[in-house]
């Protein structure tokens, strides 16, 4: 298959600065060389292939966007791009460094002391700790607000019981960010491995993100003591956030997952010759699901990094990166889908990374809000009137 190259339709690649570009590039190359290598056998065998740990440490992956602390400090277009290659491997690849980043430093950063961030953020930063974020339960996903994870405030500290399920490296962490009420209100904790109550176990199973660790968090009058507690992150703004934070990534991650089904259907068109001889990439059919991918791939490409310069300029808000969200997995899940069907019975063997990817992306349309919630968002947005329920 030819050298792979994300789409540049409309030349919007001009649109990056060169170091943003550079930035780009070093990460394609990882992922080329020690990620997409290794992937077949992970997704195989429902593993996460933990040697890349401490790679992404290395390679400033983790929390990419946080100055200080020792982060790279990257703009959010660079970091976008980052998570586009990241899930042009996999997205549970993506995932990891999306949870570690956007749902497990960016809420220390943003609502912990100071001792906390010196405590946890270089460590996570290096790879050294791992971390995860419990907020969706059992009978709470797109509904946060109705958790049923109970916070209590005890001698030295706060007694946790409840459960969190489907989350990303929980069995895996060093780490938990939980949220629970406390006194009817949300607030966050840092939960360590080893405390007394607290504990994880792996689900099993799943037909998509085979490659990311899903784990439940179980808190059974588990105690934290006092100065784990989040002291600024206060109701459900606190963790709703973070998510904008990870769905911004989200976005722009699965353009890679959508590059890299476009990439493979375009290359096996062109070899695939079928009735006359003649390759499948010339006949009209094969053609017009090849440009839609290309059209839908570029807009979504656009709206991604109009939000990145709105982010770095401090105007994006959660309805546009809903817009994005809702957006663009649509957008990468058809062109999978597309994909699939145009590389015919070779699209559900795992030689081909297509069908990876297009299970994958039934899960991420689906997680940190689903197409419809997101949708709902926006309608709010747009004609002030709330349609959740």
């Amino acid at each position: 298959m030819a050298p792979y190259e994300s789409l540049n339709y409309m030349e919007e690649d001009g649109l990056f600065t060169s170091e943003e570009l550079m930035i780009r590039d070093t990460v394609r190359g990882f992922v080329d060389e020690e990620i997409i290598p290794v992937l077949q056998e992970a997704n195989r065998a429902e593993k996460f292939p933990m040697d890349l740990i401490p790679r992404f440490g290395e390679m400033g992956l983790l929390g990419s966007t946080i100055q200080g602390y020792g982060c790279a400090g990257l703009g959010h277009v660079a970091y976008g791009l980052v998570m586009a290659e990241l899930e042009r491997g996999d997205s549970g690849i993506r995932s990891f460094c999306s949870v570690q980043g956007a749902l497990v430093m960016y809420p220390i950063f943003t609502y912990g002391s100071e001792q906390q961030k010196n405590k946890y953020l270089p460590k996570l930063a290096t790879a050294e700790m791992i971390g995860c974020f419990g907020l969706t339960e059992p009978d709470a996903g797109s509904n946060p607000g109705a958790m049923r994870t109970k916070a209590e405030k005890v001698p030295g500290g706060y007694k946790l019981n409840g459960n969190k399920m489907w989350i990303t490296n929980g069995c895996i962490s060093d780490i938990a960010v939980v949220w629970a009420k406390l006194d009817g209100e949300v607030r966050g904790f840092i939960v360590e491995k080893g405390t007394k109550g607290f504990s994880t176990s792996t689900m099993k199973g799943k037909f998509s993100l085979r490659v990311s660790v899903t784990s439940e968090l179980h808190m059974e009058d588990c105690v934290v003591p006092e100065e784990n507690m989040l002291p600024l992150a206060k109701g459900l703004k606190g963790p709703l956030s973070c998510l904008t934070q990870a769905r911004y990534g989200i976005a722009w991650g699965v353009l890679g997952a959508a590059n890299a089904c476009y990439h493979t259907a375009l290359n096996y068109a062109k070899e695939r010759a079928i009735f006359d001889g003649r390759p499948l990439s010339a006949y009209q059919l094969a053609q017009a699901k090849l440009v839609k991918m290309v059209q839908e791939i570029t807009k979504g490409k656009l709206l991604v990094l109009q939000a990145g310069r709105l982010k770095e300029a401090g105007k994006l808000q959660p309805y546009h990166v809903s817009m994005c969200k809702m957006n663009n997995c649509r957008v990468a899940l058809d062109t999978a889908r597309e994909a699939r069907d145009m590389l015919g019975g070779n699209g559900i063997i795992d030689e081909y990374p297509v069908i990876r990817h297009m299970m994958n992306l039934e899960t991420v349309n689906t997680y940190e809000g689903t197409e419809d919630i997101h949708r709902l968002v926006v309608g709010q947005e747009i004609t002030g009137t709330a349609a959740f329920r």
